[in-house]
C-alpha cells in the first residue's frame, strides 16, 4: 500500500528533491542513482519513484553528483547544462589507452625538458573555446552501440570532435611528474581527455590520476552527503 504522504527525512520526494551525493570511488553514477531509488522505494513504501542524475562521472572519479526526485527530474537538463569545476591529477610521461587508471600503460615518454614555466605557457592554450575527441573509453554513442563497448573489445570507434569551452586551468601543485589542475569547464568536457592533450602539448603523454568534481554551477562538493548519511536521514 502506498504511503502518499509521509516525508522521510523531512524530504518531499514525489514533488521533488535536488540532492547532492558526493560519488564515492569505483561507483558508476548509475549505482548511486539506484541505490537513491531503493533506498526512496523502502522509505515511502512504493514500487515506482523517478530518479535521476545530473552529469555523469566515471567511476574511477569522485565528488559532485546531483540527484533528482519525482517533478525535480525534469530539471536535469538545467543542472547538466552548468559550469562545471573539478581537481585533476595527471601522471606526466606515460599514457593509457582510457587515458586513466582503468587501463595499464601502454607508452611511456621523456619528462626531463617538462618544468613549471612550460606547463604554464602550454595551459594558455588550453583557455578559451577547443574542440575535443573524445576518449574511445567513453558513453559516446558510436552506431548503436558505446564506445567503450567497441574500444573493449579492441575496436576503434570513430569519434567526431566536439565543441567546449575551458574558463580557467590553475596549477594547484607540480612534483615527481604529477600535476594537480583545478579546472573550470562546460558540459561535456571529458577531464581524461584534456589529460591526453596536455600530455601531447608538453611533448610527452599524459594520463589522469584522479578526478574530483568540486562544483556543478552554483552547488558545491562540500554541500554534499553521501550514501551512509542519506540513509540515516530516511530512518
Amino acid at each position: 500500500m502506498e504511503v502518499e504522504n509521509i516525508k522521510p527525512g523531512g524530504y518531499d520526494f514525489k514533488e521533488g528533491e535536488v540532492l547532492l551525493f558526493d560519488k564515492p570511488y569505483e561507483w558508476t553514477s548509475f549505482d548511486v542513482v539506484n541505490k537513491v531509488r531503493w533506498l526512496v522505494r523502502r522509505a515511502l513504501g512504493v514500487k515506482k519513484i523517478k530518479v535521476g542524475h545530473a552529469g555523469t562521472l566515471d567511476p574511477l572519479a569522485t565528488g559532485l553528483l546531483i540527484i533528482c526526485t519525482g517533478k525535480a527530474t525534469k530539471t536535469i537538463d538545467n543542472y547538466q547544462a552548468e559550469e562545471k569545476e573539478y581537481v585533476a591529477t595527471l601522471k606526466l610521461g606515460a599514457t593509457t589507452p582510457s587515458f586513466d587508471l582503468e587501463s595499464e600503460i601502454d607508452e611511456t615518454f621523456p619528462t626531463d625538458h617538462i618544468d613549471r614555466k612550460l606547463i604554464d605557457e602550454t595551459l594558455k592554450d588550453f583557455i578559451g573555446e577547443l574542440e575535443q575527441i573524445p576518449p574511445a573509453f567513453s558513453a559516446v554513442w558510436v552506431d548503436g552501440k558505446r564506445a567503450y563497448e567497441l574500444a573493449r573489445q579492441g575496436k576503434d570507434p570513430k569519434l567526431k570532435a566536439k565543441k567546449l569551452v575551458i574558463t580557467e586551468i590553475e596549477v594547484i601543485d607540480f612534483k615527481n611528474d604529477e600535476l594537480v589542475l583545478r579546472i573550470v569547464c562546460s558540459k561535456g568536457t571529458y577531464i581524461r581527455g584534456l589529460a591526453r592533450d596536455i600530455g601531447k602539448a608538453l611533448n610527452s603523454g599524459a594520463h589522469l590520476m584522479a578526478l574530483k568534481r568540486t562544483r556543478i554551477g552554483q552547488y558545491i562538493n562540500e554541500n554534499s552527503m553521501n550514501i551512509e548519511t542519506f540513509e540515516k536521514k530516511l530512518k
